[in-house]
């Protein structure tokens, strides 16, 4: 399709490292769209939503090093997981034997640190994807990054614990204020009612939400969050859907015409 001129929006992960293809998430990069030779590629799941909370931050005070740990919902793997965790729910609570056919293990009322292959790095591909992927959108190649995704009996909503290293100190509110202005992001931090984002509720929304924002207490430099978005939409659609938006937008549709 793209060698007869069409302009192909990837969801697959086949060409997102192919340095001559855009990695693109409109909030955080959508100039890169116009360098694009017909193919577009969308980002993982795990990846948009991470650098949508980290780019405003990373904008303002470079960051070094981010370590996350993702909460991934079974949707991710798509619908015979969704099938699977629900009959296996059934199967618990009636006492019965699970036999596991999606996930190496049972999936209901577990966790399962494994997601996608193991590499001879001993990450996973899609721990490797997260580290990969964030470098190439934030245009921030010496950002040191390590990722654990874990795979949670949730349906819908991925969620992160990111642990960040910034260049100079930054204040949790000076954050907090930061991300409220960011396109794409809601801010849902008030401990003392219990407010932070949970999958259940941001299921069938489009925004990514952070919470949690408070100090590292092991960094001078360092910030805590906790950010949720449901990984069908934001993670998948609705980023494929906002990068046509810009290039029609934009008037980038025609591949060696675009950075005219």
């Amino acid at each position: 399709a793209a060698r007869a001129g069409t302009v192909v929006i990837d969801n697959s992960s086949a060409f997102r490292m192919t340095p001559a293809v855009p990695l693109v998430v409109p909030e955080v990069n959508p100039e890169d769209i116009k360098w694009h030779k017909g193919i577009i590629a969308n980002p993982n799941c795990s990846t948009i939503q991470m650098v949508v909370a980290l780019n405003p931050l990373h904008k303002v005070n470079p960051i070094k090093r981010i370590v996350a740990v993702t909460y991934q919902a079974v949707s991710g793997t798509g619908s015979a997981a969704v099938e699977e965790l629900t009959e296996q729910s059934k199967q618990v609570l009636e006492g019965q034997n699970t036999v596991p056919h999606v996930y190496p293990h049972q999936i209901a009322f577990n966790i399962l640190p494994e997601i996608d292959v193991f590499l001879d790095n001993d990450y996973t591909k899609e721990e490797w994807k997260m580290v990969e992927e964030t470098r190439k959108i934030m245009h921030a190649p010496d950002i040191a990054i390590s990722a654990v995704c874990v795979r949670v009996p949730v349906f819908i909503g991925h969620s992160e614990a990111l642990h960040v290293e910034f260049s100079q100190p930054l204040a949790a509110d000076d954050a907090k204020r930061i991300l409220a202005q960011a396109p794409g992001v809601k801010v849902l931090d008030d401990p003392g009612i219990s407010l932070y984002p949970q999958p259940w509720s941001a299921a069938g929304t489009d925004d990514v939400f952070v919470g949690r924002i408070h100090r590292d207490v092991s960094h001078p430099n360092g910030l805590v969050m906790w950010v949720v978005a449901d990984n069908l939409r934001k993670g998948a659609a609705l980023n494929t859907i906002q990068i046509a938006e810009e290039l029609i937008k934009r008037d980038w549709l025609h591949p060696g015409e675009a950075g005219k």
